[in-house]
């Protein structure tokens, strides 16, 4: 009689055998720009239980780009608790080709209760740890059950290609020292998580592919939304892609400019001025859409001149006013940033912050944090400040001890060129996603208007590209654009903290073609009580009409 394990290595290799032809065939295609074909089904395969998948080998031709193929090192079941299924947890290593460059490091979560579909996740910041995959999508619902794992798809993520160091992993920039390490960064480990954790589920369930693959970010992982979208077309079904950092080195040289202006003598504003701004734009602006409820409906329409906050005199006098540098350096930060040269992705400035978002006092250590830039850059500066930091030593310069204000984004002088170049492997700003559209992928947009990491104006001005090159009619055949008023970037202790289940109405739209009617979205904040508004398609915003202020039925969206 056959032993079992044996039986799961016969089916390995036969496995392997099929995606290694698979691999001749989508390398082929590739070459020619055209889309790789689904593998095969194997349901006549038995299914592996979870703990005979540690060893597994994910073969090179069966990964789109160039790796050293890869291993499954771990594979442990796990009980199912509350709202959440058991389902068997994967570790996946990815090999490089480059001996000198990390893995990808990569989690997959196989439910018990499969739906046959899967979703992967995006990352944030500089990466360097595998989001947790029973984690939700961003500005999801508040109900564990509604979580993708709770619900039966298959999920994975990785940490796009380095392991970063505690406390913040996502504020290490050292891996891009590494240039595979890099463009895994960049996008290129996007591809090879998604073609290996694919292979992997195959071996699970002896199914081949999932039926439906979506694929949800946020900020650096909304970035990778879009890279996804724009790069393999054909790879998801679907993806949301939460305030995208899309235009990556661009935002980098905005963060090199706030980091210039902010260091300027008596230019930063205390905790206490931050808040002072914040509460007096949220006066000036909180009512126009009908209702005092503590969120700015119309962003774009609330008129805020912080002179109103000058000291007597211009000079600094205290928490109760601002000087004149410390409004020279709002009324900047609030504006467009252009930069005098060109650079090879083509873009040529960033849009700045409304005056809320950037210094929302909600959380500080993503706005103007409590302390000025400087060299070395302090641990509470800025996020943003401390990420440009990273980018000149390790993208940049590719030198640990360079001092991130020794480069000024406006004249970067010696290392215009490298800028340069990186702009074309981190702006991911192709607005022409037909081939997206015409496979039949469905896209959602969304951004909170008080982000004070990623300016949502840098999203409209991307949706709107994108609208221009296809046409209103089909953009609107597969594209929704959200703007979330009162919404910040870490959607904690938020004006709104936004909840919607967005993944519920990409499915839909992707399986029945019905796309979103009349979304709401919750505020699951402390103190939001659960209190919901309309989800307006940009430009639309919402309007209280009356009734109850705390229902989305009181609002109207309008433009």
């Amino acid at each position: 009689m056959e032993h079992p394990l044996s039986r799961t290595a016969s089916w390995r290799a036969r496995r392997a055998a099929s995606w290694t032809a698979f691999g001749a065939v989508a390398g082929a295609l590739l070459l020619l720009g055209a889309a790789a074909p689904a593998p095969a089904a194997h349901g006549a395969a038995p299914p592996v239980d979870c703990a005979a998948l540690r060893g597994t080998a994910v073969p090179a031709a069966a990964i789109g780009l160039p790796t050293g193929g890869g291993e499954v090192t771990a594979a442990q079941q796990v009980p199912g608790t509350g709202a959440l299924g058991a389902y068997c947890r994967v570790e996946l290593a990815v090999h490089p080709v480059d001996p000198a460059a990390p893995d990808i490091s990569v989690r997959i979560a196989l439910p018990d209760d499969w739906n046959r579909k899967a979703v992967m996740f995006g990352g944030g910041g500089y990466d360097g740890a595998v989001p947790d995959v029973a984690g939700n999508v961003p500005f999801g619902p508040a109900d564990a059950g509604a979580r993708p794992l709770a619900r039966g798809y298959a999920t994975f993520a990785s940490d796009s290609g380095h392991r970063s160091p505690a406390p913040d992993p996502s504020l290490d920039g050292s891996f891009a020292r590494n240039d595979e390490a890099l463009r895994n960064f960049a996008g290129d480990a996007l591809k090879k998580t998604r073609d290996a954790a694919l292979y992997v589920i195959g071996e699970r369930y002896g199914e081949g592919p999932p039926a439906r693959s979506y694929f949800a970010g946020g900020s650096t992982g909304g970035r990778e939304a879009l890279a996804v979208a724009q790069r393999w077309p054909r790879d998801f079904d679907g993806v949301i892609s939460a305030y995208p950092a899309w235009n990556a080195a661009s935002l980098d040289l905005f963060f090199g400019y706030e980091a210039q202006v902010l260091a300027r003598p008596g230019a930063f504003l205390n905790q206490a001025e931050q808040r002072l701004l914040y509460d007096r734009v949220l006066a000036a602006c909180d009512g126009g859409d009908g209702l005092r409820d503590g969120v700015i409906s119309h962003e774009a329409g609330c008129r805020f001149d912080p002179r109103v906050l000058r000291c007597r005199g211009g000079a600094d006098r205290g928490d109760t006013c601002l000087s004149d540098r410390q409004i020279r350096a709002v009324r900047a930060l609030s504006a467009r940033f252009t930069w005098p040269y060109r650079i090879a992705s083509g873009e040529t400035g960033y849009p700045g912050f409304p005056f809320l978002s950037g210094a929302d006092m909600t959380t500080p250590r993503l706005g103007m944090g409590t302390a000025a830039p400087a060299d070395p850059m302090p641990v509470n500066s800025g996020y943003g400040v401390r990420f440009w930091d990273q980018w000149v030593k390790h993208f940049v310069t590719r030198d640990p001890e360079h001092a991130a204000l020794a480069v000024d984004p406006r004249r970067p002088g010696p290392w215009r060129d490298r800028i340069s170049e990186l702009s074309a492997l981190q702006d991911v700003n192709d607005p022409d996603l037909r081939p997206f559209a015409a496979a039949g992928g469905r896209l959602l947009l969304l951004h909170g208007t008080a982000d004070e990491l990623v300016s949502h104006r840098s999203t409209v001005e991307y949706a709107e590209r994108v609208r221009e090159v296809m046409g209103k009619r089909a953009y609107d055949a597969f594209a929704r654009f959200y703007l979330v008023p009162g919404a910040n970037h870490a959607n904690v202790d938020a004006a709104f903290a936004a909840g919607w289940d967005s993944l519920g109405a990409l499915d839909a739209w992707v399986e029945q073609g019905t796309a979103p009617a009349h979304p709401v979205v919750t505020d699951n904040g402390p103190a939001g009580h659960g209190r919901t508004r309309p989800l307006c398609a940009y430009p639309a915003w919402p309007r209280y009409t009356g009734g109850a202020p705390d229902r989305a039925e009181g609002f109207r969206c309008v433009r």
